[in-house]
């Protein structure tokens, strides 16, 4: 049964994963070459994997079986497993519970060669309302706290498997970086009486120096500080804190401009290996006055080194306003250092 551990001193949980296990010998790092297909997460492999949760079949066919377009999954190997009970307990100073949650698969196509920023607008909206979906559908266990969606693209963000394919790891404690956001954005509202995340939208349309795209009612942005080159967030321009209050006529246009961003992060970049996660309010918490749910696309240029794991400090050696340029399309005069 994994477990959840409390770090006392900065109040971080941590997942040891048992069901993960691996000796020493396994951490090494190996380069995976491309297998191609077919895999577990092709169409006509429904057999390989855990019996889906949600799928879009526009057959109408049977569950686990040819003929979808997209295929929600329990994980294999979860990090959180869905059975059991909490059980919180204390060892001394020590916090711990069972680690109970929920750890899904979301297998974007059924198609082995096809990557997400390909794929068309209709298609990619209907990934993101696969989130939407489960989401709700997760927020209904009262154990669980938090669902996080995330991607990993190419081995060095993570990927295990190169099948497009994004996951859902619900937790029963919200995440201590989210809980910083929100945090810091209502510290915002209390000094300013304004949402900090309106107040991003409105400087970035005035100076327009990191606006990648606004459209749709979704805007893509190089962040002030940002901790990587070309890190970029996208968030909804209307006040929104929960992502699955999102309508579900609006995941088209989400998808246009995450589309655009990943595309041409592809083309300048030659494919980088990325992650994305999305952040959102707690499940079940009512609308919050100071936050916007909203996505972060990290490329893996850089490695953090012991500066940055010591310090918090993270050292970016591109400026987002020339990110920007080459997200938005244009060629900067000078080169990307």
């Amino acid at each position: 049964m994994p477990e959840l551990r409390r770090d006392p001193v900065v109040g971080r949980w941590v997942i040891i994963s048992t069901e993960r296990a691996r000796r020493p010998t396994d951490f090494a790092p190996r380069p995976r070459p491309r297998k191609g297909g077919p895999c577990a997460f092709c169409g006509g492999q429904e057999r390989q994997t855990p019996e889906e949760v949600w799928a879009l079949r526009p057959g109408r066919g049977e569950p686990n079986t040819p003929g979808w377009l997209l295929r929600v999954v329990p994980n294999k190997f979860p990090a959180l497993r869905i059975e059991g009970e909490l059980e919180p307990s204390g060892e001394g100073l020590y916090d711990r519970m069972n680690g109970v949650g929920a750890h899904e698969v979301v297998i974007e196509s059924p198609e082995h060669e096809a990557v997400i920023e390909q794929l068309p607008i209709s298609h990619l909206g209907e990934v993101f309302r696969a989130y939407r979906d489960r989401i709700v559908d997760l927020s209904k266990d009262p154990r669980l706290e938090y669902v996080m969606v995330f991607k990993n693209h190419g081995d060095l963000a993570g990927a295990s498997l190169e099948h497009t394919h994004s996951q859902l790891v619900a937790t029963p404690v919200v995440p201590l970086m989210v809980e910083e956001e929100i945090a810091g954005a209502l510290q915002h509202l209390r000094i300013r009486k304004r949402c900090i995340w309106c107040d991003i939208i409105r400087q970035e349309r005035q100076e327009g120096g990191r606006l990648i795209a606004d459209q749709g009612g979704f805007m893509a942005l190089a962040p002030f500080a940002p901790r990587f080159p070309f890190e970029t967030w996208i968030l909804p321009t209307a006040h929104r804190s929960r992502y699955e209050d999102t309508p579900v006529g609006e995941f088209g246009a989400l998808a246009s401009v995450v589309k655009q961003v990943l595309g041409r992060m592809s083309e300048f970049l030659e494919d980088p290996p990325y992650n994305f996660m999305l952040h959102s309010a707690p499940l079940r918490a009512p609308a919050l006055d100071h936050f916007h749910w909203h996505l972060e696309i990290i490329p893996k240029l850089t490695r953090v080194a012991g500066f940055e794991w010591g310090t918090g400090f993270f050292i970016n050696p591109t400026p987002p306003e020339e990110a920007a340029k080459y997200l938005r399309g244009e060629t900067p005069g000078s080169a990307v250092s």
